[in-house]
């Protein structure tokens, strides 16, 4: 009887139609593409930036003062809903409420703040560099009772809650009509997770 010859552990009378895949380069098989560019593609698409940066004086010729200013990043598109926001609720009519707001001084914005912080259970970290009124302003942004503040102005927010008698601090009302109508208008939390 013949020897069979074994070819992956299989003879050579067992062994199925399958093609044996080679490696090699000759067999390789690649598909054409339209959209990887051939080198002389490449140099063509370099000639011009090539003419664009002989063109451009050296910079021994620039004066410090020709210098432009690089360009401010757009803001996000969340953060110019929020700003929309804002200015809708800033040209509402004054409520009593918000006239209250308004005759708020520091002195009880420093009194409400002592007494959230004696409520609290542990430090506050990352509060140091803070001002007074952003604490109270990061403070209303993570009590949930005052529902979602992600996606929504700040004034917005508290002005729902009050609708719904949730009782909103009225120092918070009173820091937000008196800032900027745009600034501060976001919540911190919805700005770190834009």
């Amino acid at each position: 009887m013949p020897t069979a010859h074994r070819r992956g552990g299989k003879t050579a009378s067992t062994r199925s139609n399958q093609p044996v895949l080679s490696f090699g380069a000759k067999s390789r098989i690649t598909k054409p593409s339209a959209a990887t560019p051939t080198p002389s593609d490449k140099t063509k698409a370099l000639e011009p930036l090539a003419i664009d940066i002989s063109d451009k004086p050296s910079p021994t010729d620039a004066v410090e003062s020709d210098i432009a200013e690089p360009p401010q990043p757009q803001p996000h598109v969340a953060e110019l809903a929020v700003r929309q926001q804002a200015k809708a609720e800033i040209q509402q009519p004054l409520s009593e409420d918000e006239k209250t707001a308004t005759k708020i001084t520091k002195k009880q914005l420093q009194e409400y703040w002592n007494k959230e912080e004696s409520k609290s259970q542990g430090p506050r970290f990352h509060h140091d560099d803070l001002a007074l009124e952003e604490k109270i302003l990061r403070h209303f942004d993570l009590s949930s009772q005052y529902g979602p503040c992600i996606g929504i102005a700040r004034l917005k927010r508290w002005r729902r809650a009050d609708s719904l008698k949730l009782n909103p601090p009225i120092e918070v009302l009173s820091i937000l009509l008196k800032q900027d109508a745009t600034a501060g208008q976001r919540a911190y939390i919805d700005e770190l997770l834009s």
